[in-house]
């Protein structure tokens, strides 16, 4: 979800945490970049699933990841007339291929040296830079290519077993440094300036990979100072499944602790009221709903603290 927000609003499709936490419990009302970023995330989970499966990146997935996230099957574009331009100025900066052939033979091209080890011997995080620059120069469909590309970043990264789970937020890098990042790709187009660009990529990784880490270790200490609070207030309240649910989304309601914990409704209600009486919780009406809102779980992911 944090990945499909940011990457999403590089593309100026913005949304907020409220929003955005609030769309995965109640379908009511959504907006249109809300809906967006949800075709984003749903995109970003069956590219996932289909790395995982197959160990193998293929072109045809990149299609289907495409075609999750804009919601139609336009595919590889088969006609000619795409141009990159300054968003201020109209300005052309780029024509990528024009015929369906040279972009599918660029594709093969690339979809070879994604899967095939032998050809490069790089790091795989250099290799990660090279083909987000060429799959974004091939710009292969008609709509949704910088939000492909950046998802094929996190897709790499699994397939290379670096990630075990798609949970580096790459894009809140790209959005701080929206200017370089689109100045960067042009430059490597225009004067085959690949070292300030593989560079920026890397800088982006270690960056997010070390916030990454510390957003972890912030929310196994919130989770730990809520179970010393819990158990302050009753040893019989507290378990490690409560706790644990309090912590798999920012919203929780009766339905989602009876589930879990396998406990009568009437129980699983008792144990909310009393979570937002020591002030854990904070209950809240959305339409006909009740939820309660883990509201230190909210902020901590809303605005982390790096």
């Amino acid at each position: 979800m944090q990945e499909a927000k940011d990457s999403s609003e590089i593309e100026n499709i913005i949304t907020t945490h409220y929003d955005l936490y609030r769309s995965t419990i109640d379908q009511t009302n959504l907006s249109q970049s809300v809906k967006e970023v949800q075709h984003y995330g749903e995109a970003l989970r069956k590219g996932f699933e289909l790395v995982t499966h197959n160990k193998l990146l293929l072109i045809k997935d990149i299609v289907q990841v495409q075609s999750i996230l804009e919601k139609n099957d336009a595919g590889i574009r088969k006609q000619g007339g795409t141009k990159l331009k300054n968003d201020q100025t109209g300005e052309v900066i780029f024509t990528p291929p024009q015929y369906e052939n040279d972009i599918r033979d660029a594709l093969a091209n690339l979809e070879q040296y994604i899967n095939d080890s032998e050809l490069d011997d790089i790091d795989p995080l250099i290799k990660m830079a090279i083909i987000h620059q060429q799959f974004e120069t091939i710009h292969p469909f008609y709509d949704g290519n910088g939000r492909t590309g950046r998802i094929l970043n996190i897709l790499y990264l699994v397939l290379n077993e670096l990630l075990d789970l798609p949970i580096l937020y790459l894009s809140r890098y790209i959005t701080t440094h929206k200017a370089d990042y689109y100045r960067l790709l042009q430059t490597v187009r225009t004067n085959q300036a690949w070292e300030e660009w593989i560079l920026f990529m890397l800088d982006d990784i270690e960056q997010t990979a070390n916030q990454t880490i510390t957003l972890i270790h912030q929310v196994d200490e919130l989770m730990q100072q809520t179970a010393t609070e819990i158990q302050a207030f009753s040893t019989k309240l507290y378990s490690k499944d409560l706790l644990e649910a309090l912590f798999v989304h920012p919203y929780t309601k009766i339905e989602f602790i009876e589930q879990r914990l396998n406990i009568t409704r009437q129980t699983a209600s008792k144990h909310l009221r009393q979570l937002e009486e020591i002030g854990i919780l904070h209950s809240t009406k959305l339409g006909n709903s009740k939820f309660f809102i883990n509201h230190r779980f909210y902020e901590l992911l809303s605005n982390p603290q790096f």
